[in-house]
C-alpha cells in the first residue's frame, strides 16, 4: 500500500512515515486487504488528508473507525458516499446544524468532501476496517498514526477547532494543547447518545464559526 499524501501533509509526518510501527502498520494492512474485503478502496484510505490542505486547515473532526458496509466508505470520518443513505450519526449532526444555524433544508447527500475541501480534516482514528465488521482494525496500530497527527497539528499550528464527540474522541483529543486551539466537547452525535440529551443543542458548528470569524478566517459553509 501507498502511503501517497500531498506533499504538504507528507512533510509534516515525514518523521512518522520512518517509524517501524508505520512500516509495519502498512505491511499488516496490506495482508488485511488481500485477505479480507476491507474499506474504504486502498486509493481512498488518505482522503482525510488529501481533500483537506494542511495550510487551509481549520477544523479537526475525530470519528472511531470507517463505515463498514459495501460502498459507503470514502475515507472522510462521518462521510458516505454520493448515493449511499445518510447514516443516523450524520443525521444526527445535520439536524444539529439545522437547529444551531437556522437553516430550513436538510442536505440529500451525506458526502462531506465539501467540507474537506474548505479545511476540515475528517480524520477517523482508523483509517481502515474489515467488512461488516466495526473496529476490527484498532488493532493495527493506525491509533498511534492518528494521535501523532493530533499532536503534530496542535503543535505545528495555531487557532484550530477541535470538534470532540463522545468519550473515544475527547480521550483522543487529551494532549491539545488548549492554549492555542478551541476544543469543543460534547456526546456523540449516534442516536443512543443523542437520544439521551448528549448531543443535540451543543451549538458547535455556530461556536466554531464564531471562532473562526474572531481570527479572520473564512467560516465554514456547513450546507450549500
Amino acid at each position: 500500500m501507498q502511503n501517497t499524501l500531498t506533499p504538504d501533509w507528507e512533510a509534516l509526518l515525514a518523521d512518522e512515515f520512518q517509524q517501524a510501527y508505520f512500516k509495519e502498520l502498512i505491511d499488516a494492512v496490506d495482508e488485511e486487504y488481500q485477505t479480507n474485503s476491507c474499506f474504504p478502496p486502498k486509493e481512498l484510505i488518505f482522503s482525510a488528508f488529501n481533500h483537506c490542505s494542511l495550510a487551509e486547515l481549520k477544523v479537526v473532526i475525530i470519528g472511531q473507525d470507517p463505515y463498514h458496509g459495501v460502498g459507503e466508505a470514502n475515507g472522510l470520518s462521518f462521510s458516505v458516499n454520493d448515493g449511499v443513505k445518510i447514516p443516523p450519526s450524520l443525521r444526527n449532526i445535520y439536524r444539529e446544524i439545522c437547529e444551531d444555524l437556522d437553516y430550513i433544508f436538510m442536505p440529500t447527500s451525506g458526502n462531506l468532501e465539501s467540507w474537506a475541501k474548505q479545511g476540515v480534516l475528517l480524520l477517523n482514528a482508523s483509517l481502515t476496517v474489515r467488512k461488516d465488521s466495526p473496529n476490527s482494525h484498532k488493532h493495527l496500530k493506525w491509533n498511534k498514526f492518528t494521535d501523532a497527527v493530533i499532536q503534530k497539528i496542535s503543535e505545528e499550528k495555531e487557532g484550530i477547532v477541535f470538534l470532540l464527540w463522545g468519550g473515544f474522541a475527547q480521550k483522543k483529543g487529551a494532549k491539545i494543547d488548549r492554549t492555542k486551539h478551541l476544543v469543543l466537547e460534547s456526546g456523540h452525535p449516534s442516536p443512543m447518545s443523542a437520544n439521551q440529551g448528549k448531543w443535540f443543542g451543543n451549538k458547535h458548528f455556530s461556536q466554531t464559526n464564531a471562532y473562526l470569524r474572531e481570527k479572520g478566517v473564512r467560516e465554514i459553509e456547513w450546507f450549500f
